[in-house]
């Protein structure tokens, strides 16, 4: 095993490290606080190709894995710019069409998305169903030579910036009767289709929403794939990456707290010519964060490793393992990073108590800690099935 990165991946590290740092966190939280999104930042990323890492190099793409993806997302984070909507449209879409769409939907989709001019953002969660895609109450029905999607979503990141919501529905399976999972690609504007804003208690520039589908007609082609059997391997095949690049966007975000409490407590003096750093009471706490948060950078490495190489079922439990470490490290490094900057940790100045509700929401979305013990429990230590 070989901890290095190709000289091509330490040279998007420090590519993508300089863009973020050049816009930083007070961009991001300007447009948080003014309601509006970073459209700057993410039209400079895709024109640079930092979008498109891991979309196959024919559609635009620069033909790497989730590695590359995972690498991009924790820099951001880590100059400040947790940018959400990597996960959703490059990690969860683009990986979903260029594993399982039709290659018209291919043609269409993936090179927007890798230059970063189109966004797919993606619908599972329900009110009643959560994630738990055996219960999902949205139902798409055959109409004519298209569909009828009726259904509740929530909790869809950045509808408001995409051309297309990937939408999970059931259909009903003409030979058994039985309702399996499909996916949609539905136009943001389509007839039928309303949103509502959820009022979030984070300090974002991506915003979370209701989905409503009332009749909601789509074409035959925007079934994803070539049939109804592509629906439960699609569904599957943006798990992986949505967790790894989750995990990795957290660790960003464990990194720049700690640098920021780091750089403030090495040379804040408070009690004669000594920094506050030098006290055990303030250094000990944030010395165990970065342990945490480098602990979990060894686990999103192993993941997006073996997602990489194909190696799908280890990648799943790195990858449930990774973002439940991350999320935990993250939380500690930016409560630490408040703590030890005391009543400057909470003023907007200084940059870290703008993250608490992020951090905090890392431990409970996409996935909850609780599922991913439970995930841990019966697939690696054989326990049976608790739910």
């Amino acid at each position: 095993m070989t901890f290095d990165l190709t000289p091509e991946q330490d040279q998007l590290r420090d590519a993508v490290r300089a863009l973020g740092r050049r816009y930083g966190h007070g961009y991001f939280v300007e447009k948080a606080k003014a309601g509006e999104h970073t459209t700057e930042l993410w039209a400079e990323a895709g024109r640079l190709g930092y979008l498109g890492v891991n979309i196959p190099t024919e559609y635009g793409g620069g033909g790497g894995g989730i590695t590359d993806l995972a690498i991009v997302c924790e820099e951001l984070a880590a100059a400040g710019c947790p940018l959400l909507l990597l996960v959703v449209s490059p990690a969860i879409a683009a990986t979903v069409l260029s594993r399982h769409g039709t290659e018209e939907q291919r043609k269409r989709h993936l090179p927007g998305l890798a230059d970063g001019s189109q966004k797919i953002v993606f619908a599972i969660t329900e009110p009643e169903a959560g994630s738990n895609f055996h219960r999902l109450g949205t139902v798409a029905r055959r109409d004519g030579d298209g569909w009828l999607l009726n259904g509740r979503k929530c909790y869809i990141s950045g509808v408001d910036e995409a051309g297309h919501v990937l939408v999970v529905a059931r259909t009903e399976d003409s030979s058994t009767g039985k309702l399996k999972p499909a996916l949609f690609l539905v136009p943001t504007d389509a007839a039928g289709l309303t949103r509502s804003k959820l009022d979030m208690e984070i300090v974002s520039p991506e915003n979370q929403f209701l989905l409503y589908l009332d009749d909601v007609r789509v074409p035959a082609d925007a079934l994803l794939g070539e049939s109804l059997d592509a629906g439960l391997p699609a569904l599957f095949a943006g798990l992986n990456p949505e967790r790894i690049t989750v995990a990795a966007m957290g660790a960003g975000t464990g990194r720049y707290a700690i640098e920021r409490a780091s750089e403030y407590t090495a040379t804040r003096k408070v009690w004669g010519g000594r920094s506050i750093g030098s006290h055990q009471g303030v250094s000990h706490p944030l010395a165990h964060a970065a342990v945490q948060v480098e602990l979990a950078r060894l686990m999103i490495q192993k993941a997006a490793t073996l997602y990489d190489a194909g190696r799908d079922l280890e990648a799943g439990v790195a990858g449930n393992m990774a973002k439940y470490a991350a999320g935990e490290a993250a939380a500690l490094a930016v409560d630490t990073a408040v703590q030890v900057l005391g009543g400057a940790g909470m003023t907007t100045e200084y940059g870290v108590a703008t993250l608490l509700g992020a951090v905090r929401a890392g431990r409970i979305a996409p996935v909850s800690r609780e599922m991913i013990l439970n995930f841990v429990a019966q697939h690696v230590l054989g326990q049976d099935k608790s739910y």
